[in-house]
């Protein structure tokens, strides 16, 4: 077994052995407590420019499949796992997670103390790290983590939305027949790429949604083409705050058509709307967050994945809708006069559960009844 170390900004270091690609990876290091879907949360692009250390002890055990991918490509810079499974056992595996990674050409390393990562990550905030199978050295290593840039710095939605305009016509997953295929006509609904998950896409075809999926550049052009009859805002990697074309989407169509965002798409909602964002400490990142949703009192376990968080207290003519019960962070919100609402948490699951999923079917409808004015 090749060696690997994982080095922090913080000095500390950890050696344990290499899995999936060799090389080297560098990134921000977080930690998901998922106790599955180890596949989607890799083909995220939500997670590009980070390393994702999984906190549940035994990864690969059920291999990757060709179904359970939220995206064309592993998008985590790196993967960090306490135990990798040597067997793999599911009736759906087409190859091993390690096969996965090294065709893919991301870096693994497994079989170092997990839990001591994830406290520093606690304690310290999301640490800048290097994954490395060449440099022998741990303090060079480190010392490579303490002058890497920060995320907040990086333009990584480029890096992970599409470059075309596509349709989308696949719904959800059945036993006997696989993902199902809809051909649905209306209402027409505009997904701006952000790096955006399938399953999202997924999610509105299968409430009845003709999607058509756009990049973030181009995406004010497809408006004025297609004529949607509602704008969805996806989610993706990075701070908000460099998705200027996407503030300024929001604000040119926030009278014109009912818009949904969901993470990122949160994020930028919020910031159209004049309110602030800030980096949390370490971020949300998970399938077990629970939510309250303010309206009614009930909560919901949902799906998590971001480092930055909309401030409740720099929004004006919104309805706060939802908060996290973690850290009463902001996890919802509707403006009080336009067809605008957005969550922060991932109704899709994907890996997760499905508390949330009724979110959809809510939006489709609010696309429709608009169809129906417009015609």
């Amino acid at each position: 077994m090749k060696q690997a170390i994982l080095a922090l900004e913080d000095g500390s270091y950890f050696i344990g052995y290499s899995f999936g690609a060799e090389g080297e990876a560098e990134g921000e290091v977080v930690f998901n407590t998922s106790m599955t879907g180890y596949q989607e949360i890799i083909t995220d692009p939500s997670y590009r420019g980070q390393i994702v250390v999984m906190t549940y002890t035994q990864i690969g055990n059920c291999g990757v499949n060709e179904e359970d991918v939220e995206s064309s490509q592993v998008q985590v810079n790196g993967l960090v796992v306490k135990e990798l499974s040597p067997v793999v056992s599911s009736w759906r595996a087409k190859k091993s997670l390690h096969q996965y990674l090294a065709e893919n050409q991301v870096v693994g390393i497994w079989g170092i103390d997990t839990r001591a990562v994830v406290k520093r990550i606690r304690e310290k905030g999301a640490l800048k790290g290097v994954v490395s199978t060449v440099e022998k050295d741990p303090k060079r290593l480190v010392e490579r983590a303490r002058v890497l840039p920060d995320i907040s710095e990086l333009n990584l939605v480029e890096k992970v939305a599409t470059r075309e305009v596509y349709h989308w016509s696949e719904g959800d997953w059945s036993l006997e027949e696989g993902y199902l295929r809809r051909e649905n006509r209306e209402p027409l609904v505009l997904v701006v790429d952000y790096g955006v998950k399938r399953n999202i896409l997924r999610r509105l075809t299968q409430e009845g949604a003709r999607v058509v999926v756009a990049p973030p550049q181009s995406a004010g052009e497809v408006v004025e083409k297609i004529k949607p009859h509602a704008l969805f805002l996806s989610n993706g990697p990075g701070d908000p705050q460099r998705v200027v074309e996407g503030i300024r989407l929001v604000r040119k169509y926030m009278e014109k058509l009912p818009i949904m965002g969901i993470c990122l798409g949160h994020q930028i909602i919020g910031l159209a709307l004049g309110g602030k964002t800030y980096k949390l400490k370490f971020g949300h990142h998970g399938g077990n967050h629970p939510v309250k949703d303010l309206r009614d009192g009930h909560v919901e376990i949902t799906a998590q994945n971001h480092n930055f968080a909309v401030d409740p207290d720099t929004l004006k003519e919104v309805e706060i809708t939802h908060i996290n019960l973690l850290d009463g962070t902001l996890e919802g919100f509707r403006h009080q006069h336009l067809p605008i609402y957005c969550v922060q948490y991932h109704p899709e699951a994907s890996p997760g559960p499905h508390d949330s999923k009724g979110i959809f079917k809510e939006f489709v409808e609010l696309a429709l009844k608009h169809a129906r004015t417009q015609a």
